[in-house]
C-alpha cells in the first residue's frame, strides 16, 4: 500500500483526498467524513488500514469546510457541490468507484450516487433522523440512491437504530452496542477492536462481491 494526499479545487472550495492505494487495485472506495469530525474517525481509519491489502484502494475525502478549518459543516447543497467537484479526481484511476461516507457524508453519497455514476454506496452510521425525532426521516435519501447500498449501523445509534430502517434494496449490518461513532462501552460483549473488525469484514465482503 502507498499513501499520498492531494488538494482538489471544487466549486465549494479546496478539498483534500488522502489515497491509500492498493498494490493491484480492483476498485476504489471513496469515503467522506461526517459533520462532527474528519477522516480521523475510527471507522474510516480502520477501512483505510485494512482494505488496500484486499485490492481495494481507499480515498479518504475531506470536504472544503473541513479543509478551511471551519467548525460547522456546510449546508447539504454545498456538501453535494464539493463532492461533485471531487468526483473526476476520484474516478481518475479508471476503476469502478464506490461512493461512501459516514453520517452526513453518507447522505451526500446517497444523494449524488446515480448522477455521478457510482458503482454502489456505502453508508456508515447513516443519520436516519435527528436524535429523538424519528418523524424527521431521511430514509428517502437512502432508498432513492439508485445503486446497490450497504448500511453499517451501530446498535445504539441515536440517529437511527438498525430496526428503524425501512425495507429496501440496501443491505444492513448491525454493530452490536455501538453508538453513532461506532464506540462500544467497556461492558459490551465485544471489544472496540472486534467492533472495528466487524466493520472492515462486512464492508470488504460486500465490496468484493459487487458485480463491477
Amino acid at each position: 500500500m502507498s499513501t499520498r494526499t492531494e488538494s482538489v479545487d471544487t466549486p465549494a472550495g479546496e478539498a483534500r483526498v488522502t489515497w491509500h492505494t492498493a498494490a493491484t487495485p480492483k476498485l476504489v472506495l471513496a469515503v467522506s467524513h461526517g459533520a462532527g469530525g474528519g477522516i480521523e474517525a475510527r471507522d474510516l481509519r480502520a477501512l483505510a488500514a485494512a482494505l488496500p491489502a484486499l485490492g481495494i484502494t481507499v480515498a479518504l475525502v475531506e470536504q472544503p469546510w473541513r479543509v478551511a478549518g471551519k467548525k460547522v459543516a456546510a449546508a447539504p447543497k454545498v456538501l453535494d457541490e464539493g463532492w461533485r467537484g471531487l468526483w473526476p479526481v476520484l474516478a481518475r484511476p479508471g476503476l469502478p468507484v464506490v461512493a461512501g461516507g459516514r453520517s452526513a457524508g453518507a447522505r451526500v453519497a446517497c444523494r449524488t450516487a446515480a448522477e455521478l455514476g457510482a458503482a454502489a454506496v456505502l453508508a456508515l452510521a447513516f443519520p436516519l433522523h435527528p436524535p429523538g425525532r424519528p418523524e424527521k426521516s431521511r430514509a428517502a435519501e437512502l432508498t432513492g440512491a439508485g445503486r446497490p447500498a450497504l448500511v453499517v449501523q451501530g446498535g445504539r445509534d441515536p440517529f437511527g437504530k438498525p430496526e428503524e430502517f425501512p425495507a429496501g434494496d440496501h443491505a444492513l449490518v448491525e454493530i452490536p452496542a455501538a453508538d453513532h461513532g461506532f464506540a462500544v462501552p467497556k461492558k459490551a460483549d465485544l471489544t472496540q477492536d472486534e467492533a472495528l473488525a466487524m466493520i472492515t469484514g462486512a464492508v470488504s465482503e460486500w465490496l468484493l462481491a459487487l458485480p463491477v
